[in-house]
């Protein structure tokens, strides 16, 4: 979508940026529930065609026309498949149109809000309700509970066992559904902690779908969780390498400095984010963090107070902010911090492992166990993504308790 518009680059260029030979154009036009769909391929560096196709059919028949065009495209440039690919070609189920529509609509969402997820799950309802065997409904549905889970906005009591739900049902209906294999795994290691499943889905999502973005950049986050630096720059490596221009990478290199606890490599690739997009709430944290973990907890302090107002509150910024008070001997405020959840806890939900890291920092040692032990007792994935590399609870790591409770949660060794 970036290179549309009026100032739209020269297609040699697009190309080079792509780090491609073609670029394959389309456009789609829609009667009631007839579509037309015209693609048009181009040598880049030439700007000749290569190939005009057309195809026409019946919006219930839409994954049949897509899969279609993959086929006739990989035939013209003569592209090998493999005998699974060439049977997901041929596999095309009729999809109620309306249900369709409505999980487009749901997939073109910003899901980095509170509203958009929830707009998204009730059009995703929808197509579901329209549809009962819509397997990709189904997957949409899960992710999106696996982000309300991950930014603190639902409990994980009910958000993994809705998405567990959902996830079961889709591949129920589609056991070669490539985003599903991400969701399962993921589930897999943040909620159930078993972490075998987790690298034994991850491995047959990608056998299916050797060149999904997605998958490979997941199996980077999840192998940079366990310490396992050299293949989660592998994996991020192949991201880079099935599209050159997108952003993640970025993202996928702080979040290995974060779990090497490198705070430099953290500082300069924050830094490098902030300048890309300096209203990126996350960036801040970041820089926030490599501050910190760097000695200069002064700047620190400067980065998480930007993070927490750009995230109208995000409760790991906070959380952030109350450590580095304390650490600068303004332990009123972060005080303040931990009064202000603990009354918002006695209606909505808070993370007890955010609640448990800022008594960490003000050095009450058997509240933050207490607290982490409620977490423990969720299933947060704040514990699973923080505990090996987080800071905040530095002062734990030496307890007995904080050993018992990595040796209960199974971590690979």
């Amino acid at each position: 979508m970036q290179y549309k518009g009026e100032k739209k680059k020269p297609l040699p260029q697009i190309a080079r940026e792509l780090n491609v030979d073609a670029v394959m154009e389309g456009s789609v036009l829609r009667a009631g529930n007839h579509v037309r769909i015209a693609t048009h391929m181009i040598h880049a560096p030439t700007d000749q065609s290569l190939m005009t196709e057309t195809y026409e059919g019946d919006l219930a028949d839409v994954l049949k026309m897509q899969r279609e065009m993959a086929e006739s495209i990989t035939k013209k440039v003569r592209v090998k498949l493999t005998p699974e690919q060439q049977s997901r070609l041929h596999e095309a189920p009729k999809l109620d149109p309306e249900a369709y529509q409505a999980y487009l609509a749901a997939t073109h969402i910003d899901l980095s809000g509170y509203r958009g997820i929830k707009k998204s799950q009730s059009y995703l309802e929808k197509a579901i309700e329209k549809d009962p065997n819509f397997a990709s409904a189904y997957t949409g549905l899960a992710r999106s509970y696996l982000l309300l889970a991950a930014q603190r906005w639902q409990s994980p009591r009910e958000a993994f066992p809705s998405a567990k739900q959902a996830i079961r049902k889709a591949l129920e209906l589609d056991e070669k559904n490539c985003e599903a294999h991400a969701v399962l795994a993921r589930i897999s290691w943040q909620y159930d902690w078993d972490w075998q499943i987790a690298e034994k889905t991850y491995l047959q999502g990608l056998a299916l779908c050797p060149n999904d973005l997605w998958l490979h950049y997941e199996y980077a986050i999840y192998s940079a969780v366990n310490g396992r630096i050299a293949e989660a720059r592998a994996e991020l490596a192949k991201t880079r390498e099935l599209d050159p221009i997108q952003s993640e990478p970025l993202v996928g290199e702080a979040v290995i400095s974060y779990h090497l606890r490198n705070y430099k490599s953290l500082v300069e690739i924050a830094r490098a984010s902030v300048a890309e997009n300096p209203n990126d709430w996350l960036a801040h944290d970041w820089l926030g963090v490599g501050f910190e973990g760097s000695g200069q907890t002064l700047q620190a302090v400067r980065e998480y107070q930007k993070a927490v107002e750009l995230s109208q509150g995000d409760s790991d910024p906070t959380a952030q902010l109350a450590h580095a008070y304390a650490a600068t001997g303004r332990k009123f405020e972060a005080q303040k911090i931990l009064h202000e959840w603990l009354r918002q806890s006695e209606t909505s939900y808070v993370s007890p492992y955010m609640i448990a890291t800022v008594h960490a920092s003000l050095g009450q040692k058997d509240k933050a166990f207490e607290y982490i032990e409620r977490a423990y007792k969720e299933r947060s994935p704040d514990l699973t993504y923080f505990l090996r590399a987080d800071l905040r609870v530095d002062s734990l790591r030496s307890d007995p308790r904080f050993q018992d409770l990595m040796r209960r949660m199974n971590f690979p060794k």
